[in-house]
């Protein structure tokens, strides 16, 4: 695999697919080589054979949540809304109990504003993993104004520790422009799991917004210090090519871009 990252990383196309293709015959439930292959010819908008190396990759991976995830990501990408679906439906059967295959199909559907599916999956998926701190999290975000402080109630009987409930009732705090409380809660949500960078990549967000210069020189400097790994978006983005080997810093504020962008599409 790690020959494989060195040629993808050397822009080796041709030689990254081969070594792929030569390990996945001896070792076909590597999940991470399928993934490796399908992201591969998804690059190079190769579509056809990025569904079939994720269709592969499930005949012998079964419990891989991300190849699932994947795949349906890819159908949805080219427009095919119920294959996307069908995907997600099928995963949740063969993997029951996983939050983050419900949270991956109530996004689908909100990003098609399909908002009373959603809200449906969303009620399926809290009955299923009732205590399922990002569950409970974009039920709070998804809540309207009236039905937000129930929620975030709720979302901290049963997840009072969980900074994924902390970070999303922060969110509320912030919108609401309740300053002192929404930064007391982002700087618990990263307290609770110092490994998340989405986490610190929001609290940044709300101090360059909010703060002083000592402050968001105070977060920088934490986040640096803990090297988080984690969080959907700080992964998508330290995980891409052009971000190979970029340091933490940088990988902070590339992501703090990308939430500003999504917060300007809503």
């Amino acid at each position: 695999m790690k020959s494989a990252i060195v040629e993808r990383e050397l822009g080796n196309v041709e030689e990254e697919r081969r070594l792929l293709d030569e390990v996945l015959k001896q070792f076909p439930t590597f999940f991470k080589l399928w993934l490796m292959l399908g992201q591969l010819e998804e690059q190079f908008n190769n579509l056809e054979q990025a569904r079939k190396a994720y269709d592969y990759g499930l005949k012998h991976c079964l419990g891989c949540i991300p190849l699932w995830m994947s795949y349906a990501n890819l159908e949805e990408r080219v427009n095919v809304l119920h294959k996307a679906r069908d995907i997600l439906n099928t995963a949740r059967k063969k993997n029951p109990h996983v939050a983050e295959l419900w949270l991956a199909a109530i996004r689908v559907e909100l990003r098609h504003d399909n908002k009373r599916e959603a809200e449906n999956s969303m009620s399926k998926a809290l009955q299923e993993c009732p205590n399922s701190g990002i569950l409970l999290a974009a039920d709070i975000e998804m809540a309207t104004r009236p039905h937000r402080k129930t929620k975030s109630i709720n979302g901290m009987k049963k997840c009072c520790r969980d900074p994924h409930v902390t970070a999303a009732i922060a969110k509320l705090f912030w919108q609401e422009k309740k300053v002192e409380k929404a930064r007391a809660w982002l700087k618990r949500a990263v307290a609770l799991n110092q490994d998340i960078g989405d986490h610190w990549a929001l609290y940044y967000k709300f101090e360059l917004q909010h703060g002083t210069e000592e402050s968001q020189k105070e977060v920088l400097a934490k986040c640096v210090g803990y090297e988080p790994k984690h969080g959907e978006k700080w992964q998508a983005v330290s995980k891409a090519l052009e971000n190979a080997h970029r340091p933490t810093e940088a990988i902070l504020n590339k992501v703090v871009i990308a939430l500003s962008k999504e917060e300007k599409a809503k």
